[in-house]
C-alpha cells in the first residue's frame, strides 16, 4: 500500500471513530509505530487531526471546541494520573472551583473519599458525577448551557462565580506556551476560567503534557499568575527552567 493510501485510510478511520492508537493502527499496517506518527504528523498538519499520547483525535483540538464524548475518550492515562496528583492536594473541607474540562471530571472522580468539600463548577458532567456524594455541597453557576461541552457559560456564569472565594480553583485548556500563556479554543469557556482563577487562593492548571508548547485562540492568563501547574510526565529543561524563574511551582509523576 502507498503513503497516501494508507494516510486516507487513516483519516477515513478518525472520521468514523474519532480517534485512532498509534500501536493498533501499525500492527493493522504492518508498519513501525514510527511509520504510523509520520502519517499523523502530516495529518495534524493539514488540520485533519490532532495528535495525543499514544494516538490521535479527529480535528485540531487548540482551536476546535471538541464534544465531551470525544475528550472524554483521549489521554484518558494522562487524565488519570493528573487527578491522583491533584487529588492528594485537596483537605477535607476544602471550597473548590472545577471548570468544565474532561480532566476536571477525572480530578471529581478521585476526590469521592474526601469529606465535606464544596464544588462549584459550570460542568453539567461534574454536577451528575457528584450528585449523589454524602456531605458535600454541590454549587452550579447556571448560565447558558453549551450543548457540545455539557457547560454553563456566559455573564449569568461570571456572575455567579464572583460571589464566591474558594481555596483552589482547578482549571485545564487547549494550550500552554511560554509567550502566548494559557489559552483557549472558546471566548466562553476562557471568561468563565479567568473568572475561577480570580476568585481562588491557589490557582492550579492541570493539563498533560502534550499541550506545552501549544497555543489556542483566546488568552486565558499568563503562566506567572498560576500557583501550581499538573502534568503527567515530566517538562522539559527549558520549561523548567521558565517556571522556576517565574515562581510557578510543577508537579508531575515521578517514574
Amino acid at each position: 500500500m502507498l503513503a497516501i493510501e494508507r494516510k486516507m485510510e487513516i483519516l477515513q478511520k478518525l472520521r468514523a471513530e474519532q480517534r485512532v492508537l498509534v500501536s493498533d493502527l501499525a500492527a493493522h499496517y504492518r508498519v513501525t509505530e514510527e511509520t504510523i506518527r509520520r502519517d499523523l504528523d502530516k495529518l495534524e498538519k493539514e488540520g485533519y487531526a490532532t495528535k495525543t499520547y499514544g494516538g490521535a483525535i479527529l480535528g485540531n483540538s487548540t482551536k476546535t471546541d471538541l464534544s465531551y464524548t470525544i475528550r472524554n475518550k483521549t489521554n484518558v492515562e494522562a487524565k488519570s494520573v493528573i487527578a491522583d496528583l491533584v487529588a492528594k492536594l485537596i483537605q477535607d473541607g476544602d471550597h473548590l472551583m472545577l471548570d468544565d474540562s474532561s480532566t476536571s471530571l477525572f480530578i471529581a472522580r478521585k476526590l469521592k473519599d474526601r469529606k465535606n468539600l464544596t464544588v462549584i463548577t459550570n460542568s453539567v458532567e461534574i454536577i451528575l458525577e457528584l450528585a449523589d456524594v454524602e456531605g458535600w455541597t454541590i454549587l452550579s453557576t447556571g448560565g447558558r448551557l453549551k450543548p457540545e461541552s455539557l457547560a454553563f457559560v456566559g455573564n449569568a456564569t461570571q456572575d455567579m462565580l464572583r460571589n464566591y472565594h474558594v481555596d483552589k480553583a482547578i482549571i485545564s485548556c487547549k494550550g500552554l506556551d511560554r509567550s502566548t500563556g494559557i489559552t483557549d479554543s472558546s471566548e466562553f469557556h476562557a471568561l468563565t476560567k479567568q473568572t475561577m482563577l480570580s476568585c481562588a487562593t491557589q490557582k492550579i492548571l492541570a493539563l498533560d503534557r502534550s499541550k506545552f508548547d501549544k497555543a489556542s485562540f483566546v488568552r486565558i492568563a499568563a503562566p506567572e499568575t498560576l500557583d501550581l501547574i499538573v502534568t503527567d510526565t515530566a517538562p522539559d529543561d527549558a520549561w523548567k527552567d521558565y517556571l522556576q524563574t517565574i515562581g510557578t511551582e510543577c508537579l508531575y509523576a515521578k517514574n
